[in-house]
């Protein structure tokens, strides 16, 4: 079979291997592909693995010899999943190789914002601790996280994750998810409505996969909900949040301050939240740790030698 990579990069800068998905096909990986070269390089490939590359219907109607297509993510809308069911074709992605990495990212922005440890050391390294009349100085407000309210909306593997990082971090955790199952065994854990998560957490942070329900649930209006002192937490997908609305709201002062991992189109060009007040934003790498990759590597190679057995796994709703 003929296996292409369309943009492996981002999986695989160099530091993994792809020695074993290779072994399974003629194999070709590009590091990228543009827009105007995804036909001519997806031509005569039975299997396709794409990460950000688009995959839509006029594509796969163009590609007689389409039989698989690999998601090298968890999310897989850059595949458009009826045209590939239409013409034959199974979809599958790589639902869990990056929980703890993710979780973790998600600790990692709020204590960014709340502690600003990267602009203290910087401002000590150009020499004010030591011009300071003080034995200390900040120059951000020092938040502490035990005692106050996290608020998940959608709680499945990284979002339980996150809880469990919150428990430990002496937090009370509320969770919105519309399937209210198996409730954690935490300290104080409660269940909840988005609108009444949003009145009453400290912190938001949004675990969600983006769907027509979900798309802009962060807005003007749900915004208006939450506390002053809030702080939304968002590496799960840019698309949930309004980015004129969340800036808005950060440079009125609406709310405390927020820390993205993800905007609604990536990279940015002209995106308020770049010059908002109180915003931290990192280049969507919450599942870019080395670990993460390795497992969604091995996931996705084992994805195409199960679907080359007649047995596909991991599939993806069609």
């Amino acid at each position: 079979m003929k296996i292409t990579v369309l943009d492996g990069y981002t999986l695989n800068p160099d530091d993994l291997s792809w020695d074993e998905l290779a072994k399974l096909g003629e194999f070709t990986v590009y590091d990228r592909t543009a827009s105007e070269l995804i036909l001519e390089r997806s031509a005569g490939s039975e299997i396709l693995l794409t990460n950000k590359t688009p995959l839509m219907a006029d594509t796969i109607s163009q590609l007689p010899d389409l039989k698989y297509i690999g998601v090298l993510a968890t999310g897989y809308n850059v595949v458009d999943v009826k045209a590939a069911s239409q013409n034959g074709v199974v979809v599958t992605n790589v639902p869990t190789y990056g929980t703890d990495s993710v979780a973790q990212m998600a600790f990692a922005l709020l204590l960014a914002l709340c502690r600003r440890v990267q602009v203290h050391s910087d401002a000590v390294k150009q020499g004010e601790w030591s011009q300071s009349e003080d034995f200390c100085f900040w120059k951000f407000p020092q938040v502490e996280l035990s005692g106050k309210t996290m608020g998940i909306i959608g709680f499945g593997r990284i979002g339980r994750q996150v809880a469990r990082i919150a428990d430990a971090m002496g937090m009370r955790i509320i969770a919105a998810d519309e399937f209210k199952t198996d409730p954690p065994q935490l300290n104080d854990f409660q269940w909840s409505e988005i609108p009444d998560l949003l009145k009453t957490a400290d912190v938001v942070s949004l675990h969600c996969p983006q769907t027509p329900d979900t798309e802009s649930m962060i807005n003007k209006e749900t915004i208006g909900l939450m506390k002053e002192t809030a702080i939304l937490v968002n590496n799960s997908r840019g698309g949930l949040v309004v980015d004129d609305d969340l800036a808005e709201a950060l440079n009125s002062g609406r709310i405390a301050g927020a820390a993205l991992d993800v905007l609604s189109t990536e990279p940015p060009n002209d995106n308020p939240l770049l010059k908002a007040k109180n915003c931290l934003i990192t280049p969507h790498i919450s599942w870019a740790t080395q670990e993460a990759r390795a497992r969604l590597m091995d996931v996705a190679t084992k994805n195409v030698k199960a679907f080359q057995e007649g047995k596909p796994i991991n599939m993806v709703a069609q």
